[in-house]
């Protein structure tokens, strides 16, 4: 038994011989060479940045259409999306009930009209025999009474005459205005009750764009020694191109609101081709210049918790952790407000190989080099 076990025993330790010199050959494979990692340098610029605020686009009008009377869809007269004029006939509904409450309503003040005048006479006949003394003076005054009564009828039927004939031209539904037509959610012979929806109607030769700009914001711009912003605003639209006429604020809100902290601006912008629809969304762009900006690449940041950090070279080749202060972006490059000089190199690619401390191989790329058009700067 103690020769099996010895036997054992030297295959074991043969095995474990084997099996750490392959775990030496492994790990001696995966010691490579040190990594060139490309670094550059915070460039000086003078530029030009966009502030964005999210808009939202309306016509100038937008009117609901809607029914005034009740009666049956009879005919449309025109298409969803058509371009109407002012005044233009857009629905007829049924009129048989309102001609018939016309005639009727002619008929009562024909009638009221008639008895006045069957009381004008006989007041003119009691005022005769008044004069002769064989009536009363208070006949007079009830035969006068009679017609004043019979005058407010008039009056009365006159009114409903009125309202008849309001109500039939109510079947007529017309344009209220030049625009284009959007959906027609009822059709022909369907059955319209008063306030009934039959469509809407919108102006958009011209659209408004409401925007809201934040406090600080507002006095960033306020700064500018002229007005400008207010009248070359840009608007992009929701598949990021640019609409091709330029914008003019022409109100703002007298106060701040208290919940969001923003002023809320009203621009108007051209709009002669109805490229922009009412509902639409997009982003106004104010344009500023920026003098003396320092810049670096965006890819070379890294965010740990609400802070933002690059990796910078000391004198030794030594990685440095170094936290960074963005005022804003422009692209694919930051604005930095602190923390950096143009002395600083900083690591463009691979911060997430190394680790702070690290003593690595480095390569200078130029700014220019990374963004070509800070080559004309």
């Amino acid at each position: 038994m103690s020769t099996f076990y010895f036997k054992n025993f030297l295959l074991l330790a043969a095995f474990v011989s084997i099996f750490s010199n392959c775990q030496r050959d492994q790990n001696a494979e995966t010691v490579v060479a040190p990594d060139t990692f490309p670094i550059t340098q915070p460039i000086v610029m003078d530029t030009v940045f966009a502030r964005a605020f999210v808009a939202d686009i309306q016509s100038m009008q937008y009117v609901e259409i809607r029914a005034q009377v009740k009666g049956f869809l009879e005919k449309i007269h025109v298409d969803e999306g058509q371009e109407v004029r002012a005044g233009q006939l857009l629905f007829t509904l049924s009129d048989k009930i309102f001609r018939e409450e016309l005639r009727q309503a002619q008929a009562a003040l024909n009638s009221a009209m008639a008895e006045v005048k069957v009381a004008e006479v006989e007041t003119a006949n009691t005022r005769t025999l008044v004069e002769k003394n064989i009536v009363g003076k208070p006949e007079l005054n009830i035969a006068e009474a009679k017609i004043e009564a019979l005058q407010a009828q008039v009056e009365q039927a006159r009114a409903a005459l009125s309202a008849a004939k309001l109500n039939l031209s109510f079947t007529e539904v017309r344009a209220p205005f030049a625009g284009m037509l959007n959906r027609e959610p009822l059709k022909m012979g369907s059955l319209v009750n008063e306030g009934d929806l039959l469509t809407t109607i919108s102006s958009n030769r011209d659209v408004f764009v409401y925007f809201n700009v934040s406090e600080k914001e507002y006095f960033e711009l306020q700064k500018r020694k002229d007005n400008g912003w207010k009248k070359n605003l840009e608007l992009q639209l929701a598949n990021g191109e640019r609409h091709p006429y330029q914008g003019t604020v022409e109100t703002a809100e007298t106060a701040v609101d208290k919940n969001t902290g923003n002023i809320a601006f009203r621009a108007r912008f051209s709009n002669p081709g109805h490229v922009l629809k009412h509902g639409a969304s997009g982003k106004i762009l104010i344009f500023d210049k920026l003098k003396n900006a320092l810049v670096i690449p965006q890819k070379s940041t890294f965010d740990v918790q609400d802070k933002t950090y690059v990796f910078v070279l000391n004198a030794e080749n030594k990685v440095e952790r170094r936290a960074i202060v963005p005022k804003l972006r422009l692209g694919h490059l930051y604005v930095i407000e602190s923390g950096l000089t143009t002395n600083d190199r900083v690591m463009y690619e691979g911060i997430q190989k190394v680790r702070e401390g690290d003593k690595i191989e480095s390569k200078l790329i130029p700014m220019q080099q990374i963004v070509p058009s800070l080559a004309t700067q």
